[in-house]
């Protein structure tokens, strides 16, 4: 790269080689080159690049450029070079930040190695690292680093720069992440801000289940989030947020907004803690942000943006925990476009609008219809807001969702002089209405009732006629709220006689809603003040969708694919409870199968959605043929009670094929309409399926549209579990026990030391595993005992096996004594005193940090008695895993207890078990199980006992096919153990060879021609 006569790659090479001959002041005055020839913008912003600026007692800072103190060194490798540097230069940044009352930041460089600090309490902490490769080096990637540093260069953003500068990786980010963190450490007990923070924990616990992690941490990544969006909205409403006029408090208020009109975009809420009057640093916090942020072209934007922001800095497994998969742009576009007929004339509901994507492309083909036929931008504003609403139940989402509405509307029709007011109808609800009654509305009037427990302080009552006008009764919420935070604590409520003139009250409401302002004012007085308005806009708006007069005719999103496995306890009986009314549980046996989605869809339906009314929504792929949606696919779900609810599918979309995949699992689309006639039409098997590799995932659908086809194609759908419909082996095979977690259970034998581990005892400790997760992951350093040598068994999962052959058991502690199940209460467990210390300390670790306290630990390891039913071993056993690409059997002849990963049964005898051995890993049956499998993220992935829907006959000695089945399963397992496999492999690698050394042979295509004839 070549900047004006300067060659940047050439430039930096010289500036990364350490070895070559040179001075600290060669570097200096190439870092002065750098920065003035890079394209940083550095002059366009009017930021100069000093040498040798003053930092006071005869010090001089090496370089400074904007708000940042660099200094150079020859060579950071060498000695205590590093760690002197680093303390000359906290002082330094320390200086200036004194000197300038501006926040600082500090690299320290030697050209190769980049650093960047931030000062908190006088002392310097990394938080970002760029290194250049002098053979090599990448001048695109430091001026971005640089850029991210300095905040100087105006940014088109798109997807890929809002990634590179403002994600998790950037040092933008390192940097206002660790500069919040400092300051909502040094202000967590502030009262507001405990009760903001706990606020936010109880709602989000609410909405996402034991998948939500509370933790400082998270909680400041949403504030962080929520400055951004909001800062954002400013610069599209034509806002600077730079200005010296405009405060801290009226950025993330929303004070600007309100005053331009524009309602239900930046309002109070858990996160404006940041700008309590308590709150040292965070006014200059805000102003820095909001510098940084001003550089990008926000009225550029065809994207939802805020999406990749939040993909990036919040985790992919803590957001599949929560369910939440965020959808491309493409897929979206195609799917509003498929459900949205009559944009104009439609009014459209996302009800888990997450960040705002289905939002943005339907405010999108609202305006371009509005465009084509000439409505003016203010009747064709005030139109979009009462036909595009959006509703979530996570508060991050929601601020961001609001702000997307604003870039989808575009800051050219937002600054027209014919903008109406208006108010963006994105709200924060629980569309599926956990725990709450159909009596929030009375005959007259929206009541929020009191409840200990919930989020709101006192019963707060909205007569209807005042929620007739969203824009309105949202602006009225918004004044009471000003006016009993705006008065001195424990005076008289004003008047409010103007606001009945203004917002045309009804005379016969006018008591009520005193008697609510008048509870505003006692919450203010009690100190509970803090965001009730904010409350009650949004939860008065999904309860007034629900009323049938004011449903919708659309329904588009993506709902939550919340597993079952990760909801509270609560949530799991009333998740089950409302399935079970519905016709949607499948049984307890599936159920960590299942997940939230059809619930969710079916209740959106129920709630939202009048009679005749279409619906859109992406749902994981197993919707089309797994047995835990048998339910969901029938299109009747009469509610007990009350009424039938029908729905007649109109066309599901696969979008496995479609390549890189953009969820961890494979997702499917649904489509159709409310019944109006009562008449129902199940999902079919036909679907249109869709196939294709983008360049990347998330790109508008016109640069996705030639890269992908489509075609018809049929899903087959997973059978029922009754026997009559395949093997009678079916009833025969169970799941192995879950051993988990396995920090607690498994563990490795260990030395004993000197004096052994007395008799009859092994000396064991747990054994580690890199896939840990958390929070068993952090428990360090594991367990370690003692304990009765009856009591450590051999286990087989998944990967030990192989086809026809086993590698090596693992051991773990199982409580069993020989006739049940030990735990803490039991006097048996006493008698064992190595076992008694080991299963306390787990029973301990367990009730610490499970997830749910639904079940002990002696319940999770029986879990529908995966364990209890294992005992006595039988001589003879039949294994297999239960996912992977192809089968893989084996049979156990010793005494090992099997784990989750497999499926099992008891065998007769030996032949039997050869019999089942040799069906089981035969490619024949893999093949007809394709259709049948749940596909992971590139593959098909479980099989667990699908395969007995096959018509796999019980084995009968007397049959000649059965018999030479024995034979080459005998055959074919001399074969296997003969395989010489290598060390250090994962299993699968290892099945891989020794099938392949199988079917190498005359036995093992035998095996495949017997195999095909029986099951024809």
């Amino acid at each position: 790269m070549t900047t004006g006569n300067v060659d940047l790659a050439e430039l930096l090479r010289r500036m990364a080689d350490r070895d070559a001959q040179r001075t600290e002041a060669n570097v200096q005055s190439d870092l002065h080159t750098l920065l003035l020839a890079a394209p940083l913008e550095l002059e366009e912003r009017k930021l100069e690049v000093v040498l040798e600026q003053q930092a006071g007692g005869r010090r001089r800072i090496d370089v400074e450029a904007g708000l940042c103190v660099f200094e150079v060194k020859r060579d950071l490798r060498r000695g205590t070079v590093c760690e002197e540097a680093e303390a000359q230069l906290a002082g330094y940044v320390a200086a200036r930040a004194r000197t300038m009352k501006q926040r600082y930041v500090g690299v320290l460089t030697d050209g190769a190695e980049w650093r960047l600090y931030h000062l908190s309490d006088g002392i310097l902490h990394p938080v970002s690292v760029f290194n250049v490769d002098s053979k090599k080096p990448d001048v695109e990637g430091l001026t971005v680093w640089l850029e991210g540093v300095l905040a100087t260069a105006a940014i088109v953003p798109t997807p890929t720069e809002i990634d590179r500068r403002l994600g998790a990786s950037s040092p933008g980010h390192a940097i206002d992440y660790a500069e919040l963190s400092r300051i909502y450490a040094r202000h967590r007990d502030a009262p507001t801000v405990r009760l903001k923070r706990e606020l936010w924990a109880r709602l989000l616990t609410t909405a996402f289940g034991t998948g939500f992690i509370d933790s400082d941490e998270l909680f400041v990544e949403h504030t962080l989030l929520v400055a951004t969006a909001e800062v954002i909205a400013h610069a599209v409403m034509g806002l600077d947020p730079t200005s010296q006029d405009v405060s801290a408090t009226a950025i993330v208020e929303g004070q600007l907004f309100a005053s331009s009109q524009v309602y239900g975009v930046v309002e109070p809420d858990f996160f404006d803690w940041l700008v309590e009057v308590e709150v040292e640093g965070g006014e200059q916090f805000v102003r820095v942000l909001a510098r940084r942020l001003s550089r990008f072209a926000w009225r550029d934007v065809e994207h939802d943006i805020l999406k990749v922001l939040y993909e990036s800095i919040i985790s992919s497994s803590q957001r599949k925990q929560l369910g939440e998969y965020y959808t491309p742009d493409w897929l979206a576009e195609r799917v509003v476009d498929a459900t949205v007929t009559d944009p104009l004339g439609e009014r459209v509901l996302d009800p888990a609008c997450g960040s705002g994507t289905f939002i943005f492309h339907a405010v999108r083909r609202y305006l371009e219809a509005a465009c084509a036929k000439n409505i003016p931008n203010g009747t064709a504003l005030a139109g979009l807001t009462q036909h595009v609403i959006g509703m979530d139940i996570h508060p991050v989402a929601v601020t961001f969702a609001r702000v997307t509405y604003l870039l989808a509307i575009g800051p050219e029709r937002l600054q027209a002089d014919d903008r109406p007011p208006i108010s963006i109808p994105v709200y924060l609800g629980d569309s599926i209405q956990w725990g709450q009654e159909r009596t929030l509305f009375t005959s007259d009037a929206l009541v929020i009732p009191t409840v200990t427990g919930q989020l709101w302080a006192s019963e707060l009552r909205f007569p209807q006629r005042v929620l007739a006008d969203a824009g309105r009764f949202d602006q009225l919420v918004g004044e009471l709220a000003r006016l009993a935070t705006n008065r001195t604590r424990g005076s008289a409520a004003p008047p409010i006689k103007a606001l009945f003139r203004r917002y045309a009250v009804h005379p016969d409401d006018e008591q009520v809603i005193t008697g609510t302002f008048k509870t505003l004012c006692q919450l203010y007085d009690a100190g509970r003040d803090h965001i009730w308005g904010y409350y009650v806009r949004n939860l008065a708006r999904p309860v007034w969708l629900s009323r049938p007069e004011n449903r919708v005719d659309v329904l588009v999103g993506n709902p939550p694919w919340l597993a079952y496995r990760f909801m509270t306890t609560s949530m799991q009986k009333e998740f089950r409870n409302l399935s079970e009314e519905r016709q949607l549980w499948s049984g307890a046996k599936v159920a960590t199968s299942q997940d939230l989605s059809p619930l969710f869809v079916l209740r959106a339906v129920e709630r939202y959605l009048k009679e005749g009314g279409r619906f859109g929504f992406l749902m994981p792929w197993s919707t089309l043929r797994g047995r835990q949606y048998a339910g969901f696919r029938s299109g009747r779900y009469g509610v007990k009670n009350q009424f039938t609810l029908n729905v007649a599918f109109s066309q599901a979309w696969d979008l496995h094929g479609v390549k890189p995949t953009f969820f961890p699992m494979p997702a499917s689309a649904v489509f159709g309409r409310r019944s109006d006639d009562g008449t129902a039409k199940s999902l079919g098997p036909t679907v249109k399926a869709w196939k294709g590799k983008l360049q990347q995932v998330n790109v508008t659908w016109a640069l996705a549209a030639p890269q992908l086809a489509t075609r018809s194609a049929v899903v087959k759908t997973a059978g029922s579990t009754a026997t009559s419909a395949g093997s009678p082996y079916a009833s025969r095979f169970a799941q192995g026990a879950t051993l988990v977690p396995r920090v607690l259970l498994f563990v490795d034998k260990k030395s004993a030391g000197p004096l052994g581990a007395g008799f009859g005892r092994v000396s064991v400790q747990s054994r580690r595993s890199a896939n840990e997760k958390e929070p068993w992951k952090s428990i360090k350093p594991g367990l370690e005992g003692k304990i009765e040598r009856q009591f450590v068994h051999a286990v087989h999962m998944g990967e030990t096996i192989l086809p026809y052959r086993t590698l090596p058991p693992v051991n773990s502690v199982i409580p069993w004594d020989g006739q049940r199940l030990l735990y803490s209460g039991d006097e048996r467990l006493e008698g064992y005193p190595g076992l008694f210390e080991w299963w306390t300390k787990a029973e301990k670790l367990w009730n610490t940090y499970r997830r749910s306290e639904r079940l002990t630990l002696h319940e999770r390891i029986d879990y529908q008695r995966g364990l209890s039913q294992q005992f006595p071993i039988s001589k003879y056993r039949i294994v297999y895993a239960k996912s992977g690409m192809y089968l893989a059997a084996s049979i156990l002849t010793e005494p090992a207890v099997i784990e989750q990963t497999l499926y099992w049964a008891a065998a007769h005898d030996l032949q039997e078990a050869r019999y089942l051995e040799a069906i089981i890993n035969s490619d024949a049956v893999t093949q007809l199980l394709r259709p049948l499998q749940a596909r992971g993220e590139h593959n098909p992935r479980h099989y667990a006992k699908d395969i007995w829907q096959i018509k796999i006959p019980v084995f009968d000695h007397r049959n000649d096919i059965h018999m030479r089945i024995v034979s080459l399963a005998a055959e074919a397992e001399a074969i296997a153990a003969g395989v010489s496999l290598p060390q250090g492999k994962r299993f699968e690698t290892l099945r891989r060879i020794i099938r392949g050394a199988i079917n190498a042979t005359k036995t093992g295509r035998q095996i495949e021609k017997t195999v095909e004839a029986l099951l024809k």
